[in-house]
């Protein structure tokens, strides 16, 4: 026996749901290894196109000839057109809020999670619905044989034919879906959660356990699945907890792994928050507390990796996992910091061996780094400390922001090497140079924030009341909200007044969580912030690798002459 809805979980109607359908091209079928080379989307809202996103992206890479063939886009074609870091926010910010649809959604989707995760992007956890998976539950085999696009664009005549061409093909796919849910209506399916619950991936067992949801708030928050034993299963967030609980009882979750976690569920606990920034925080130490086993991300706050100079008479650079004073980081995998370790062993002339090396008498023998000339050999004792000391400065320098003078040689260097028409070499060095400065700048902003003792920030809520966070060496203290109409200064002082206390560490953040502070400084960014209070100046260093952002910018849209001329 079907369960009917309430009024109030008849949830969103269709046609008051915004969707956004889109279509990649690919240089292949590996979303960790292939990369994207088209993106085309269709905003639809009420049967009626609001808006289209389409664009040529640069892989960065060849096109195998069979991709070619298949989708006719050429190498020459995605020359000079936007990189994927340039073409991924803006296709966010374009499907933001939207329930996205694709056909075989699962391969589109799978290529935007690793380009957000690649690209230091949070993946939003948009509601997904699959045109070939709804096509399945919709028609009969003999009706459909294939749920090929380009079968249900023929068996619906629809007015735009795929092409495997991005933008093309999701304007093909909008027709298949209005028609698809046309046959959905006339089985009583005529809102989303109504219709993500058609889907077959719903187990009977998923929808007795709705009742788990029903006396969590519309509310912005945190949810914890608990299991038998009171284990903390998953941790997530939302900004309607009850509604977003729901959706995992209807199919809107069509990951195997959360199906087997509600499947062992038997309570959901919850905490409602002030805001998105107080539940994304709570989340990361939730995570990090409870471990939870059906969470992939974030467990583990002291997760990063640093670089620091050892403490010896000719220091070298170490990759570290707890930081201390001067460190540089963080990074997310030590790979990472071992390859800016050697970018920054190509501007400063520090030693790369790891033998521990007297202030006086080095009886090492000269490796093949001398010989390069990147190294003077002070563990054969050709090289004095007072000799050595200028490159550890340089490198200190370099960390704290002081100068980056170091920095200039390297892109010199690189730019001599273009200018020798020695383009592949001189991208290699290229990206090197990126990836120090971009670490070397997110480092200092996340220093900079940490460093301050408090600082109180406030947002647009919009719907004319604001946001506030509480900050204090880079751990939120306190959050809350003024609603409209509401004096704003009043709850600002309750929030001061009631903040925890933040007693700082050792490390560039103060002891802070590097995903923490990261997550607030991303809050803090974002158009619309205002800063109310600060207790001290708030600066960041004039000789930071924040100047070479421009630099840095046209190198990787490939407007630099070396780049150009590798393609």
């Amino acid at each position: 026996m079907t369960t009917q809805l309430s009024f109030d979980e008849l949830g969103t109607p269709l046609r008051e749901t915004t969707f956004v359908v889109f279509d990649l091209e690919t240089t292949g079928g590996s979303a960790d290894q292939d990369a994207i080379t088209e993106i085309g989307a269709v905003k639809v809202r009420g049967g009626r196109v609001v808006g289209e996103f389409g664009t040529l992206v640069d892989p960065e890479r060849g096109i195998p000839p069979q991709i070619v063939a298949l989708t006719g886009i050429t190498q020459l074609m995605v020359t000079g057109a936007p990189t994927l870091r340039t073409v991924l926010p803006a296709f966010l910010e374009f499907a933001a809020g939207a329930v996205l649809v694709a056909h075989n959604s699962g391969f589109d989707v799978g290529f935007l999670k690793a380009a957000c995760e690649r690209h230091g992007y949070r993946w939003p956890k948009p509601t997904v619905v699959c045109t070939v998976k709804l096509a399945r539950r919709v028609l009969t085999r003999d009706e459909a044989p294939s749920c090929r696009l380009a079968a249900l664009a023929a068996l619906f005549r629809v007015s735009v034919v795929p092409d495997h061409r991005a933008l093309h093909d999701a304007q093909a796919t909008v027709e298949v879906l209005h028609h698809l849910l046309e046959r959905v209506g006339n089985l009583g399916v005529h809102s989303l959660e109504e219709l993500l619950a058609y889907l077959p991936e719903v187990t009977p067992e998923q929808r007795r356990k709705r009742t788990l949801a029903a006396d969590l708030p519309s509310a912005p928050g945190v949810y914890l699945f608990r299991g038998p034993s009171e284990e903390v299963l998953y941790v997530g967030t939302a900004s309607d907890l009850r509604r977003r609980v729901r959706q995992y009882f209807t199919a809107s979750e069509g990951r195997r792994r959360l199906r087997e976690m509600v499947a062992l569920a038997v309570r959901v606990d919850h905490v409602v928050c002030a805001h998105a920034l107080e539940a994304s925080v709570r989340e990361l130490r939730l995570l990090t507390a409870h471990k939870p086993a059906y969470n992939r991300r974030s467990k583990n706050a002291d997760g990063a990796w640093w670089v620091a100079l050892t403490d010896e008479a000719f220091p070298r650079l170490s990759v570290v996992r707890v930081p201390r004073d001067g460190a540089w980081g963080p990074f997310r995998s030590r790979r990472a910091a071992e390859a800016a370790v050697e970018g920054v062993l190509e501007a400063v002339p520090l030693r790369a061996c790891s033998m521990r090396i007297p202030a006086r008498g080095g009886s090492g023998a000269p490796c093949a780094l001398y010989e390069m000339g990147r190294c003077k050999a002070p563990c054969a004792g050709l090289q004095s400390v007072a000799e050595y000391a200028p490159g550890v400065e340089a490198v200190r320098a370099l960390v704290s922001g002081g100068s980056s003078r170091a920095l200039g040689a390297v892109v010199e260097a690189v730019e001599g090497l273009a200018g020798e028409q020695r383009f592949e070499e001189a991208a290699v060095r290229r990206d090197r140079v990126v990836g120090v400065v971009r670490a070397l700048d997110r480092g200092q902003r996340l220093a900079s924030l940490a460093s301050l003792a408090e600082v109180v920030v406030a947002r647009p809520d919009g719907s004319g009341g604001w946001e506030f966070v509480v900050v204090r060496y880079g751990r939120l203290a306190s959050a809350g909200v003024a609603g409209r109409g509401v004096r704003p200064m009043p709850v600002v002082d309750a929030l001061v007044a009631s903040a925890s206390v933040v007693i700082p560490g050792a490390g560039p953040l103060r002891g802070a969580p590097a995903e923490e502070v990261a997550v607030i400084l991303r809050w803090i960014d974002r158009p619309g912030s205002r800063l109310v209070y600060c207790s001290e100046p708030w600066v960041s260093p004039a000789g930071g690798a924040g100047a070479w952002r421009g630099w840095v910018e046209r190198a990787e849209a490939g407007r630099d002459q070396f780049r150009v001329a590798v393609h």
